[in-house]
């Protein structure tokens, strides 16, 4: 609908224009938003201020010459000026009907990208091999997850790209210990914490071990075929331990897109030649470095990004620039989306400008960093163990179900153990992965166990409880929501406010599209489920008097059960039809 009202005020410009009121060449920002109070209508604009001075106007003046411009739309019943000058829009409310009457005969309920459908990379997830997954993955892999999942319901077609990190200094030392202990791969792997700590001892503690760590690096960067064998064997162990925490938090990732750092390695040096066919190479204290006179330090001295270092390694920066590459010629993107520590920014716009100058990307292809914020402990640091170690996702989610589980009987002394358990994991890993995606990507928040399984406020409880009741109401007339007839009239209050909320689905998912920010869809069914609430305090639904009333409100509250369901699932959450 705003894109709607938009295309009107662009129109009743370009009218303006014509006829002199307004000069020629402004081409503004058209802003319509939603307003709080319905009392002063649905949508509003504030065109009229922004334009006043080059108008020579005053704001009231100009909106009430807008006002006339405006074209006649079957969605707009009236359009009022508020204030110093908002244009004030309110809906038709029978149109408003007929487009939810459409929306309930769609399977993607009216949603549609609102540009052309692109080609989409998206790194995501992307832990270290070395060691097991800790919570420091868990922004990255389900903000991640949730903008793939909205894009490709848009239309797009996504390609996941789980950039791990499965090559480095360190395997060096990981082999010499597989070398040392054969037993290992088959029992102390199964703890990746552990094997790496006890490799680190040996590498601290032995200076034979730690030459021959430095040898095992070097072989391996050859590629000999035992080392390759040692390898291989410890990425397929580390993988599985991954697989097994996007399995439980139920994220679209899987082996196959998986395209570690080792994946580039044989196209790192003509990387480096590249750069240097381009003028692009400066060499500093022997290493091989690229300087932009636009990112400077503090004292005004040009950063480099090193691509090479003296001793001849590759870093972080050259395989990234393969990476950029390969999904530009290869995997043609036309968008990449890189979900990754905001720390890292600074590092992804230096990246990002060495492959335009390049030519490793092609031109129009977008290169986004979405970066987040951390997630901290009660204190507000950094989250981490007692003893201050790191916590392992795994262990995060086993005490999530638990404390659910804990919760779910607490209320439900009745149900039988395996739906308590099913119940226990649906509504713990919602708890943990909404009370991420609820908050902006980019700051950063506090975990609470007590806060996120409360089934009050914008909790992931809350939610799938609030589709439960909407389910509930069908299970009682033994239906589904499809089956229900006649069409909608919006006649109280509740029902047209409920209504204007579930037709703004498709341009909340557009916004998360755009910006890669869940929390919008979060905050968007946190308001539908109060919404409905309301509406169904106020709106008797099965004791309707009047058939046609019934069948109305029933067909209202279908479209808020499909819509809720598809929202929750685009973020990743299991459902549930009773709790």
């Amino acid at each position: 609908m705003k894109d709607s009202i938009r295309h009107l005020i662009q129109q009743a410009l370009t009218r303006l224009t014509a006829d002199g009121v307004l000069p020629a060449g402004l081409s503004p920002a058209i802003q319509v938003e939603n307003t709080k109070d319905k009392t002063h209508g649905d949508f509003a604009s504030n065109i009229a201020m922004m334009l006043a001075k080059p108008a020579g106007m005053k704001p009231r003046d100009l909106a009430e010459k807008l006002i006339a411009a405006l074209p006649a739309d079957a969605d707009i019943s009236k359009v009022e000026i508020a204030g110093p000058g908002f244009l004030n829009f309110y809906q038709n409310t029978q149109a408003l009907a007929a487009r939810l009457d459409a929306l309930l005969a769609d399977d993607k309920l009216g949603v549609r990208k609102a540009g052309s459908a692109q080609r989409v990379v998206i790194d995501l997830s992307s832990p270290n091999l070395a060691k097991e997954m800790h919570v420091g993955h868990l922004r990255s892999t389900i903000i991640g997850d949730a903008v793939a999942r909205v894009l490709e319901f848009l239309g797009d077609e996504v390609i996941r790209q789980n950039h791990v990190g499965d090559w480095g200094t360190q395997f060096g030392m990981l082999l010499a210990f597989m070398e040392a202990n054969p037993a290992a791969a088959e029992s102390e792997l199964a703890d990746l914490e552990g094997f790496y700590r006890a490799a680190k001892k040996c590498f601290d503690d032995s200076p034979e071990f730690a030459e021959r760590a430095r040898e095992l690096v070097v072989q391996l960067q050859a590629g000999e075929a035992e080392c390759m064998r040692l390898w291989h064997r410890f990425n397929d162990i580390s993988l599985s331990h991954c697989q097994k925490a996007y399995d439980r938090l139920g994220v679209k990732l899987s082996p196959a897109d998986v395209k570690g750092e080792s994946a580039y390695n044989a196209e790192l040096p003509g990387i480096i030649d590249a750069l240097r066919d381009k003028g692009l190479l400066s060499e500093s204290n022997g290493a091989q470095c690229v300087f932009m006179d636009e990112f400077k330090n503090a004292e005004g001295n040009p950063l480099p990004v090193i691509v090479q270092k003296a001793g001849g390694g590759y870093l972080y920066s050259t395989t990234d620039l393969a990476a950029m590459r390969y999904r530009s010629q290869q995997l043609k993107a036309d968008r990449v989306l890189y979900f990754v520590d905001q720390r890292q920014a600074l590092h992804f716009q230096m990246a990002f400008e060495v492959a335009r100058r390049a030519g490793f990307v092609h031109d129009g292809m977008q290169l986004e960093h979405m970066g987040f914020g951390t997630m901290n402990g009660a204190d507000g640091r950094p989250f981490k163990t007692r003893d201050g170690g790191t916590v392992k996702l795994i262990d995060l989610l086993d005490e999530a179900e638990e404390r659910a589980y804990s919760l779910v009987k607490g209320k439900n002394p009745d149900l039988g153990e395996d739906e308590l358990r099913q119940i226990a994991h649906a509504v713990g890993i919602g708890a943990v992965k909404y009370a991420d995606l609820s908050k902006h990507r980019t700051s950063d928040y506090s975990f609470n166990f007590e806060l996120m399984l409360s089934f009050e406020g914008n909790t992931a409880p809350y939610l799938l409880y609030a589709y439960t009741r909407v389910a509930s109401v069908f299970r009682k007339l033994g239906k589904s929501f499809a089956e229900v007839d006649g069409s909608l009239d919006l006649q109280a209050p509740h029902e047209i406010e409920l209504a204007g909320k579930l037709a703004q689905f498709a341009e909340v998912l557009n916004g998360v599209a755009e910006k890669g920010v869940p929390h919008l869809l979060c905050a968007y069914l946190y308001d539908l489920a109060g919404l409905f609430s309301s509406f169904y305090e106020h709106c008797p639904i099965l004791a309707a008097e009047d058939p046609a009333t019934q069948q109305s409100r029933l067909r209202l509250a279908a479209l808020t059960g499909r819509t809720l369901k598809q929202g929750l699932e685009l973020l990743g959450l299991q459902t549930l039809e009773r709790m």
